[in-house]
């Protein structure tokens, strides 16, 4: 594992572009719905359980939030969307501040797209997916929770969404299986991450 993962740190936290930190370096975006298990994946990439915030109740992550590895190089943990219970101003909010981030980020560099392996390409997901396919923006999906499935369903889960990546003609796209508590798919996950950070030369001669 690159170490500098493990040194990952808080650093902000946004409700508004204009709260982000200045647009240089590279970043790389986790997105997905608010009970996919996205802090949960950050936290175990970086191998710190307590960076990412964590709740049972779905909508925690309600900011942009801004994780630094080192000069010039973070992690973003995006808002999650589905069964957070806030009210309506405030989704339409996130909505628009996620949308402006994601088409006008000049260092965003690729995104992490968090599903639930038992119940993936939902609404929000195949919009992210368009978007990204408009965009050429890289994307990896993580099909979380992969141990609540045995490996004959992890199987058919896998390969719809291979099939609707090669239906929307996402040739680029990366999808993988992933589980914390369990491990499953960590280094595969991280090496994506070091490919868009830069560090796969140095880490991967």
């Amino acid at each position: 594992m690159n170490p500098v993962y493990c040194r990952a740190r808080y650093l902000l936290s946004a409700h508004r572009l204009h709260q982000l930190p200045p647009d240089g370096g590279v970043e790389v975006a986790f997105a997905g719905r608010s009970n996919a298990g996205k802090s949960s994946a950050l936290n175990t990439i970086t191998g710190n359980g307590s960076l990412a915030r964590t709740s049972k109740m779905p909508g925690r992550t309600q900011q942009i939030n801004f994780f630094s590895l080192d000069e010039g190089r973070h992690l973003v943990d995006l808002p999650g969307y589905g069964y957070a219970k806030v009210p309506e101003r405030i989704k339409l909010q996130w909505q628009t501040t996620l949308e402006r981030y994601l088409q006008s980020r000049v260092s965003l560099q690729g995104l992490m797209l968090v599903m639930d392996i038992r119940h993936p390409l939902k609404e929000f997901d195949r919009q992210m997916l368009l978007w990204c396919r408009q965009v050429g923006m890289p994307v990896q999906i993580l099909l979380t929770k992969a141990d609540k499935l045995k490996q004959g369903a992890q199987c058919r889960a896998l390969r719809e969404v291979q099939r609707h990546l090669e239906e929307v003609d996402m040739p680029q796209a990366g999808v993988q299986l992933f589980s914390s508590p369990k491990r499953i798919g960590v280094e595969q996950a991280r090496s994506r991450l070091d490919e868009w950070l830069g560090f796969a030369d140095s880490v991967h001669p």
